[in-house]
């Protein structure tokens, strides 16, 4: 089972990479152009490299001029391919990471923020357990019995 989990672990994982950047999902986007309208070129004999490219791009973006449409099969399964790829992979992640950017809470505190909170509530504690013990008291759970009244 794990060997068959395998491949699609990875998948994932290669999917997750170019999400998180849009300079590798752009630079995937214009690869997988080129490869199908290399693809093309060599399935449509009649096409040239250009025209190809422009098939590419016109599929991939799903408007479909249909100036250009393929005629053999290996041509169409490349088509329906591309298609799939864009409309199931490429575009939702370019969606998911342009709304990740307009949904940013600017009332979260950032990381250094954070810090100096943690450091100043330590601070706190360490002043009031101070003067807790001074003045006698402890906090419910604490072991120790209660000192005696301090002399003032």
């Amino acid at each position: 089972m794990h060997v068959l989990l395998t491949p699609l672990k990875r998948t994932y994982r290669a999917i997750v990479w170019l999400a998180n950047s849009p300079g590798t999902l752009i630079l995937a986007y214009v690869i997988l152009i080129v490869v199908c309208g290399v693809l093309y070129h060599f399935f449509e004999a009649e096409q040239s490299v250009g025209d190809s490219i422009w098939w590419a791009v016109v599929t991939a973006s799903t408007v479909g001029y249909g100036d250009i449409s393929p005629e053999s099969w290996q041509a169409r399964l490349l088509a329906g391919l591309l298609i799939s790829i864009m409309v199931l992979v490429v575009i939702p992640l370019i969606t998911a990471h342009f709304a990740s950017k307009l949904i940013v809470d600017s009332d979260a505190f950032h990381h250094e923020e954070q810090e100096e909170l943690k450091s100043n509530l330590r601070r706190v504690r360490a002043l009031l357990e101070a003067m807790a013990e001074r003045e006698g008291i402890t906090s419910p759970g604490s072991a120790n019995p209660p000192a005696g009244p301090s002399d003032r």
